[in-house]
């Protein structure tokens, strides 16, 4: 067995043959089997110069290499980043994010996150639900604009979460899709789960994936176009829900470069055509019903403007 401090490359060897990769992985770099876990998952580390699943069993003079990902600073830095603030008060705050702007520090994406911009924001945010992801309760991915709710005290950190978990959080989105739906509304069922060959998607999982459902409403259709503007209620929050959900019916976000068929600008778009356009909670301090909503950014509005001129 190799030193637990080497990194790089080593060869199983004879009394390592028949054990998981990630186990072998944990011995050889020296970190938790989890974090060997995720390392696999995300191309860290590859067996005999290709990708390999956490669970594969390994034979002996299989050679696994491995480099050691960038460390995320765990205690993120304030960054004078601004703020689009619909809402704050003394337990949290209500703010627009744009699409383009990470929510927390991950590899890849150290600095110049949402978290760095409320710690710059609220002086006091730093330690409220751990260092690395201060107040977060939910998240918006990385090219999705909208609506995001933090906590900036403890108990307002639990009551959010409370509500996250219940599902009982009011969430509206607004979606451009590829694609005419038959009716004018609909319901999608089906469990999310990691995809088995690409770790960094989503994909419909019925053994081990989380249920989750979706509902959505036509507001426009463009027939020139055959693209729809959708009214989209997220009952459940996994990972890429929404994207995932409705490219399995056949209406793939527009823009959508993993679920979707375009990499390159569409309708001057750069990213994804989803919006969380409202969010709608209990104060988790107050019990006051509050309710936020984000306007379309205008990139969206933009390419809406188009398809209406199409249409004409």
């Amino acid at each position: 067995m190799a030193d637990p401090d080497s990194r790089g490359r080593h060869r199983i060897d004879e009394a390592e043959a028949g054990q998981r990769a990630d186990a072998v992985l944990a011995a050889c770099a020296g970190i938790p089997r989890a974090q060997a876990r995720r390392w696999l998952e995300a191309g860290h580390a590859r067996m005999n110069a290709t990708s390999c699943r956490p669970g594969r069993r390994v034979h002996a003079g299989d050679v696994l290499e491995f480099e050691r990902p960038e460390l995320v600073p765990a205690r993120p830095g304030a960054e004078p980043i601004e703020l689009a603030v619909l809402h704050e008060d003394a337990d949290l705050i209500v703010i627009d994010k744009p699409a383009g702007l990470v929510v927390h520090p991950a590899p890849g994406h150290p600095t110049g996150t949402l978290v760095n911009a409320l710690l710059h924001h609220c002086t006091d945010l730093a330690g409220i639900g751990g260092e690395l992801r201060p107040g977060i309760v939910h998240r918006l991915d990385k090219g999705t604009s909208g609506v995001m709710v933090v906590a900036k005290s403890d108990r307002a950190l639990a009551g959010l979460a409370a509500q996250f978990k219940a599902h009982s959080i009011e969430r509206i989105y607004r979606a451009l899709v590829r694609g005419t739906p038959a009716t004018e509304e609909g319901r999608i069922e089906g469990a999310i789960g990691r995809h088995r060959s690409d770790r960094k998607r989503m994909s419909l999982r019925t053994a081990r994936g989380r249920e989750a459902a979706t509902r959505w409403r036509v507001a426009r259709r463009f027939a020139a176009s055959g693209s729809s503007f959708l009214e989209v209620r997220p009952e459940t929050g996994r990972t890429h829900q929404i994207r995932v959900h409705l490219a399995s019916v056949g209406l793939p976000i527009v823009g959508d470069p993993v679920y979707g068929r375009a990499k390159e600008s569409v309708l001057g778009l750069f990213r994804p055509a989803l919006h969380a356009a409202v969010l709608g909670f209990a104060h988790p301090c107050s019990g006051e019903t509050l309710r936020f909503e984000a306007p379309l950014p205008a990139d969206l509005a933009n390419a809406l403007d188009i398809l209406e001129r199409r249409e004409r």
